[in-house]
């Protein structure tokens, strides 16, 4: 699950200049990271722990990366670049058929899919988004605003077509809405059921008649 994007394969071998080898490790050593993040969480996640499962000794790291920051700093902005891409790609599927309660719907459940089947990439971002130091939340700080604003247009289109409750304030709803869908890795596996499409209803429905109030929608309800 923890394929690598082809622009993250990285620059050339700095050890011995063979460039496809070099890629091969700093991918293999990205999705060793991604992996830990997604599983274990930042404390968990050592560099020997990183350099076992990417099949290098330790110090080879630094051929690649100045430090564990950085290494999970990059990580984690793929993660979020994959999130951000995937939710808009489903997006741009639904076609502009699909009025915004839908849209918010699809967003639903691409950001569901995409964390929890599809990515150790973005698992780890939505798993370690409280657990990073500072230096690693503040380089991921405009990924974070990029995919809020891709909510806050949901949300506008949303109240503005009448399909959001008078009473709400969106940017509370927006908050709330990221953190479930973000905090379903912590509980996902260990809940009373494991099937996919059951937790993809269940998420749609309470999102968006949550939203809706007492107003209809087009989502069904469970």
């Amino acid at each position: 699950m923890s394929h690598v994007p082809d622009d993250l394969a990285g620059p050339e071998d700095p050890d011995d200049g063979a460039q496809g080898r070099g890629r091969g490790t700093r991918a293999r050593i990205l999705a060793a990271t991604a992996a830990s993040l997604s599983e274990r969480g930042y404390a968990a996640t050592t560099l020997g722990c990183i350099a076992r499962v990417a099949g290098i000794n330790p110090p080879g790291l630094y051929h690649y990366f100045s430090s564990r920051e950085e290494l999970i700093a990059e990580v984690i902005g793929t993660g979020q670049r994959v999130v951000l891409d995937h939710v808009t790609d489903e997006l741009r599927r639904a076609g502009p058929a699909a009025d915004a309660m839908d849209r918010i719907a699809t967003a639903v459940e691409a950001h569901l899919r995409v964390e929890l089947e599809l990515s150790d990439f973005a698992r780890a971002v939505t798993r370690n988004a409280g657990q990073v130091p500072d230096v690693v939340a503040s380089a991921a700080h405009d990924g974070s605003e990029a995919y809020h604003h891709l909510w806050r247009e949901l949300l506008d289109a949303a109240a503005e077509s009448g399909q959001v409750g008078d009473d709400l304030d969106l940017g509370v709803a927006r908050m709330l809405v990221v953190g479930a869908l973000n905090w379903t890795t912590e509980w996902w596996g260990s809940a009373a059921t494991d099937d996919m499409e059951t937790l993809m209803r269940t998420a749609r429905s309470f999102v968006c008649h949550g939203l809706a109030g007492g107003q209809e929608t087009g989502v069904t309800r469970v």
